[in-house]
């Protein structure tokens, strides 16, 4: 199979269309504006997920794009453009994390608002909060393949294909990480 027939085979039309404009000298910024509208909405929650901050989700999109700028001739058409994307998304999530550990870090219990004592009832966005604590609390791995697979409706293949992990592992993270959010909730966190 030539590498064209894999190209094809891997990318839909849309992608391969995309792909081909960047390639042109002369449709190539038309070609970065149109991989940024098809997937920045999708990136950026994926990356929100991960970091947490809106404003550093916002950079790390950034920071993702600007890395696909300069990456994309390395694209080597094994994985779809979507794949390839979260990858180097999730990548330059993980190097945020960690750069942010090594300064003083802001923890979400800093930010949960709770309900007045009096107020008895939880509303939604104290039960999303303490969600998020407790997904927040799982090891790297965990919260990124929970994140994945709960929120980005990622089948362990798709997941498998952008971690490099077997799916074996992945569906042992998840199931890990379910059980600890459950025991964190059920804690009251």
């Amino acid at each position: 199979m030539s590498k064209g027939q894999n190209k094809q085979e891997m990318l839909n039309s849309e992608d391969t269309q995309i792909l081909n404009m960047i390639e042109s000298p002369e449709l190539r910024n038309q070609g970065y504006q149109l991989l940024v509208n098809k997937f920045k909405e999708k990136l950026y929650w994926h990356i929100r997920r991960i970091v947490l901050d809106h404003d550093d989700a916002d950079d790390v999109l950034q920071n993702t794009f600007m890395k696909v700028v300069r990456k994309i001739d390395g694209f080597q058409h094994q994985s779809s453009l979507f794949t390839w994307l979260y990858r180097i998304a999730t990548n330059e999530s993980l190097n945020f994390i960690n750069n942010k550990k090594n300064r003083k870090t802001e923890h979400i219990e800093d930010t949960l608002f709770f309900k007045s004592a009096g107020d008895n009832l939880m509303d939604e966005k104290v039960i999303l909060n303490l969600l998020q604590l407790a997904i927040n609390r799982l090891p790297e791995k965990q919260k990124l393949v929970f994140n994945m697979r709960y929120y980005d409706e990622m089948s362990y293949q798709e997941i498998s294909d952008i971690t490099e992990t077997s799916t074996g592992a992945l569906k042992a993270s998840y199931h890990h990480a379910v059980k600890k959010i459950e025991e964190q909730l059920k804690a009251g966190i």
